[in-house]
């Protein structure tokens, strides 16, 4: 970054490392002073990130080292599959946590869930079953060296209430997460669906009912609502990032605001902003279909 924002940026990480007593004037000015902790200045950015809108994307696809460099120029975060992303077999993100990390991105650590036939078809209980994908999530965490703490989320592809077997095996996956020291979080639809005579509910809102009626962990939210105006909040496909509040969905870690390929009946009034396919592709990078995302973090997994 270079120009007036960057200027702005340091200066407002200048202040916070200051006040933190982990920098004097001279090192933020004319005056030379010893650097301080990488560590430091990466939570002092962290912070003053968190009081903005945050640009980053997510596919299912590792897109080689070369594209994941060109795509950070116009990306604070990407995100990063634990396990083989829907209907694939392979995962091509295994084992590019350092390089990107070394390209200065933050991360949205995701792990695959079940549809509900499959949670159907399993021997196990939806509970057991759910436990046991937690625990392969995590061991591929620890693997790809996430940090502690770091919040891995529960790709839920279906939307509306949950149903009880999908109830069950979402809860028995995020309590699991929750007892091993990283933190549960699941990436589900915030878009309403018809519940009931004159009702609506989204699968979001469900899960934060289930929470508060069970007196469950604290469970992190990535909410995708790609419906444009009338019928939802999305400036459909574009890298200038909406703010989360628009999201329709109160207090989420993460906006996903636009998908590849869109979805034509709620995307009609926004269909300029995505190409001719369908798709969304960021400038420049001709190719690579992206799902876009906003936050208040350059790094909402917290796994830098």
């Amino acid at each position: 970054m270079c120009g007036p924002e960057a200027d702005e940026m340091r200066v407002l990480i200048c202040g916070m490392l200051m006040l933190a007593g982990l920098s004097r004037v001279g090192s933020c000015g004319g005056r030379k002073e010893a650097a301080p902790e990488p560590k430091a200045v990466a939570a002092a950015q962290d912070t003053v990130a968190a009081t903005r809108d945050i640009v980053g994307f997510d596919r299912n696809d590792y897109p080689g080292d070369d594209a994941m460099a060109g795509l950070k120029k116009q990306f604070a975060y990407t995100g990063y599959w634990l396990t083989p992303p829907p209907g694939e077999t392979a995962n091509g993100w295994h084992g590019k946590r350092a390089v990107l990390r070394g390209q200065g991105y933050g991360f949205l650590v995701l792990a695959n869930g079940r549809l509900d036939k499959e949670i159907k078809a399993s021997k196990l209980s939806p509970a057991e079953l759910g436990k046991q994908d937690a625990a392969k999530a995590v061991a591929a965490a620890k693997t790809e060296g996430f940090p502690a703490a770091t919040i891995i989320f529960l790709d839920q592809e279906e939307g509306g209430r949950l149903l009880e077997e999908q109830a069950g095996y979402l809860f028995g996956w995020t309590e699991a997460v929750a007892t091993t020291g990283f933190r549960p979080g699941v990436y589900g639809s915030g878009q309403p669906l018809p519940d009931g005579p004159g009702a609506t509910i989204t699968t979001i809102q469900d899960i934060r009912e289930h929470v508060a009626k069970n007196h469950l962990h604290t469970i992190a939210i990535w909410a995708y609502q790609d419906a444009c105006a009338p019928k939802g909040p999305s400036p459909g496909c574009t890298v200038q990032p909406p703010s989360r509040n628009a999201s329709g969905t109160p207090d989420v870690t993460v906006w996903q605001y636009a998908q590849s390929p869109r979805r034509p009946d709620l995307t009609q009034s926004c269909t300029a902003t995505y190409e001719t396919d369908g798709n969304c592709y960021a400038p420049g990078v001709p190719g690579l279909m992206l799902d876009m995302n906003v936050a208040g973090s350059t790094d909402p997994s917290a796994g830098r």
